[in-house]
């Protein structure tokens, strides 16, 4: 390890026991992170999040897709929701932005390839992983996943998981990238012959590579399942 090298929060929480000093100032500092998100991200929805490779550019077939995909969902009315970095994430709020909708980003500070994008209308910004996918998860009511590497396909399990175990309800996922993503498409019914899931369980994810057929599905779960349930307040400052 370099003797100059500055170890960030992340890796200071997952290097096993700290003083216990530190500890309790961790769980404090846990504490108003989560405050903060809640606070500002409170009023978004309806949001749908989009996750996929930080590394692609404008130029690329998946961040025009991703474009695409985040102007239609504001032309919906629908919040679009990232991580608000580079890449896709770039690509999903910017378009989004430029139809004049909301553009939201969780947004985290990483050794490389993450900076935030100019393209959202609203941040907010962690030091933690655990709780920055918490709130990609808790505020969105759709899910849509473009190409990536082991972050992307880290989100994409994880939500099916928790729709898997009902932990989420009524929740689209939508897998954009039939070719990038065949040897999973090729994995599910190997996973059902093994009986490691079940065939109700397909029903859970769509593959596709059109667009309009991504939003026409997440709108059709919107339509059904979304619900305003809270105000904002001008007397807490929430307006």
């Amino acid at each position: 390890m370099p003797v100059n090298r500055v170890i960030n929060a992340n890796e200071q929480f997952l290097s096993g026991p700290n003083s216990r000093g530190k500890e309790f100032l961790f769980i404090f500092k846990v504490f108003f992170q989560f405050f903060k998100g809640f606070r500002k991200l409170h009023f978004v929805g309806p949001c749908i999040t989009v996750f996929g490779s930080a590394r692609f550019k404008e130029d690329n077939i998946y961040y025009k897709q991703a474009y695409q995909a985040g102007k239609s969902l504001a032309e919906l009315g629908l919040s679009v929701m990232t991580g608000g970095g580079p890449g896709i994430m770039e690509a999903a709020n910017r378009g989004a932005f430029e139809a004049g909708g909301e553009s939201i980003g969780c947004t985290i500070k990483l050794p490389k390839e993450q900076y935030n994008n100019p393209y959202m209308t609203k941040f907010v910004r962690f030091d933690y992983f655990f709780i920055r996918k918490v709130l990609l998860t808790k505020y969105s009511y759709g899910f849509i996943v473009m190409p990536g590497g082991f972050g992307t396909l880290d989100e994409l399990f994880e939500t099916l998981t928790l729709i898997q175990t009902r932990t989420l309800h009524n929740f689209p996922v939508v897998v954009m990238g039939t070719d990038y993503y065949r040897d999973v498409i090729e994995l599910l019914p190997k996973m059902i012959q093994d009986k490691t899931i079940s065939p109700d369980d397909l029903h859970l994810i769509k593959f596709t590579d059109d667009v309009d057929e991504a939003i026409d599905h997440i709108r059709t779960y919107i339509d059904k399942n979304y619900k305003v349930r809270y105000k904002a307040s001008w007397i807490l400052g929430e307006r």
